[in-house]
């Protein structure tokens, strides 16, 4: 049986039943790779969920960093929040355009800026879309909201941390990508990176915790993947992808299954994979 929760995840019932509550702000996180041929932000303009703001990943991000999209310093999350009007006091529902893939993202990203009321649309714009509901073309108006940030830091770990966790085996590390791509049989998307996967990481496919419509798995079903996977639940988590974005759906779906401890690998593979001097792994999990 779904039970929404405003913390981790809603239906489109949910979503449909509160639309025009004051203190509510939908967020059009869409992302997409290159080889998928989708264009997020153009998509948001030609239609979405009535008064989404459009979140870019690939803007509200640390431009320090040569890595793509690393979660933004605070303070600029704190600026992007208000411009789009998103602040305290708000209960934000985050969705994108291909059911539960980057949206996700952004419900780590605020969780690591310390934001609990903030829940994935399961299904997304697919099934809000698919439902016959109400959808606009036109940008909100927005009210500056002043925010409250205080960073997470356990909700992240860095190339350092993940590599220490590889060597002592006592967290476990979970791979979003394909099973070709963690075995290392297809080729990278990036260029430069190389293939295959970190030493005594697990595999599970972010779309192994999805159903065929697009939405998340119910409890028992997620709770039996990870365990397929050879995951021990009863060890602290890392979660990692290609570029951290996937990732995050492996994080949401432990929190759903009430697992809290659980971080994300930020660099991901694009930083693992470019690293010479770092171990890479093929084949099939060990």
């Amino acid at each position: 049986m779904f039970a929404d929760d405003p913390k981790t995840l809603v239906s489109t019932e949910w979503l449909a039943k509160h639309l025009n509550d004051p203190d509510l702000r939908i967020l059009d996180a869409s992302w997409y790779l290159p080889d998928m041929g989708r264009d997020g932000r153009a998509e948001y303009d030609a239609g979405h969920i009535p008064g989404a703001r459009f979140f870019d990943i690939d803007e509200i991000s640390d431009a320090r960093s040569d890595l793509p999209h690393m979660a933004p310093p605070p303070e600029k999350f704190m600026s992007r929040m208000r411009a789009m009007g998103v602040g305290d006091g708000h209960q934000v529902v985050v969705y994108d355009g291909a059911g539960i893939f980057s949206a996700a993202r952004v419900w780590w990203l605020f969780k690591l800026m310390g934001k609990d009321d903030i829940a994935v649309l399961d299904g997304g714009f697919a099934k809000w879309q698919a439902e016959g509901r109400e959808i606009e073309d036109m940008d909100p108006i927005v009210r500056d909201r002043h925010m409250t940030v205080r960073r997470q830091n356990h909700l992240v770990r860095d190339v350092t941390q993940v590599s220490a966790a590889s060597k002592l085996k006592n967290t476990e590390v979970i791979d979003a990508r394909s099973p070709s791509r963690f075995a290392g049989d297809e080729p990278e998307p990036r260029e430069g990176l190389r293939a295959g996967h970190i030493p005594g990481s697990k595999n599970v496919h972010y779309r192994s915790l999805l159903t065929d419509d697009g939405t998340l798995k119910d409890n028992d079903a997620l709770r039996a993947v990870f365990e397929a996977a050879g995951v021990d639940l009863a060890k602290p988590a890392i979660t990692t992808c290609g570029s951290g974005v996937t990732a995050a759906i492996l994080s949401l779906a432990m929190e759903r299954i009430g697992k809290s401890d659980h971080s994300l690998y930020d660099g991901s593979w694009t930083e693992w994979g470019a690293f010479p001097t770092l171990p890479v792994a093929t084949g099939p999990a060990e």
